[in-house]
């Protein structure tokens, strides 16, 4: 392991929601092996969250696991209290979680938007609200997780996509407020990574033999691989690094660039 002086994040305190799993579980590791003290919160996986929070605390640093449900952002305040009395500080907010009904839109029950919306947007800016107090004064760094139905329509991602849209606006706008005190936002949008929730939605959700349908997403990605949570996890390092200080208010495409080829490339590709 490296010595706490090489590391670019040694002292600093990092808060991921929805750390328990998946990309929240990678960030959290990755930023606690560049030194930071993490707290991750968790829905209902108690046991993963006492995971990572054992994973965490093998890189040297404390680590605070906390139970929170962010479909009622009343309960933001209190979890950061708990975190304040933990740390005394927050140098970095990654809001990573969020839960929808993958339904068509026309399907999707009043409850079911109000929920989907909480968790990506209202929890998003209850958690922001929660940490200034804890950051302000320091080269704090927020970032917030999207994702690709934000821009690009999917079969039955639509609520989660304009939940996800309505985040990077706010990442806009919080960047504006918020640079003057020397914090940043950004915001990451991963492609199709590999993850439970990826293979979720390509069997239950469309149907596919998912094996099958990441060769084909990776046949059709310039670089010719599906990307992983350490790609988004190193990403996220780098954000909230003293080498991003001059980047905010963007949201980094983080898919190896399948969403930048057009239809028509796809042609070509099998002339």
């Amino acid at each position: 392991m490296e010595s706490a002086t090489t590391r670019p994040l040694d002292g600093r305190v990092a808060v991921i929601t929805g750390g328990a799993r998946g990309i929240g579980r990678a960030i959290a590791v990755r930023l606690a092996r560049e030194g930071a003290h993490c707290a991750i919160t968790y829905r209902r996986s108690a046991d993963r969250a006492a995971a990572v929070v054992e994973e965490v605390g093998r890189e040297g640093v404390k680590s605070l696991a906390l139970r929170l449900e962010l479909e009622e952002p009343g309960q933001v305040a209190f979890a950061f209290e708990q975190i304040s009395d933990a740390f005394g500080r927050v140098d970095i907010l990654v809001a990573n979680a969020a839960a929808t009904s993958f339904r068509p839109l026309a399907d999707q029950k009043e409850h079911n938007v109000r929920r989907t919306f909480a968790i990506s947007v209202d929890s998003f800016i209850a958690s922001v609200q929660a940490a200034l107090p804890l950051m302000r004064g320091r080269a704090g760094r927020i970032v917030a997780i999207s994702g690709m139905d934000s821009f690009q329509a999917m079969p039955g991602h639509g609520l989660l996509g304009g939940a996800k849209a309505a985040v990077e606006s706010l990442v806009r706008s919080f960047a504006l407020e918020l640079g003057p005190e020397g914090i940043t936002v950004n915001g990451v949008n991963p492609g199709m990574i590999a993850t439970d929730s990826s293979r979720l939605y390509l069997e239950r959700g469309l149907g596919l033999d998912y094996e099958a349908a990441m060769v084909a997403l990776a046949d059709s990605t310039p670089v010719r691989r599906i990307g992983t949570v350490e790609d988004v996890a190193d990403c996220v390092a780098w954000i909230v690094s003293d080498r991003a200080g001059f980047l905010t208010g963007q949201t980094i495409v983080l898919d190896g660039g399948l969403t930048i080829v057009s239809p028509l490339a796809r042609f070509q590709e099998k002339a």
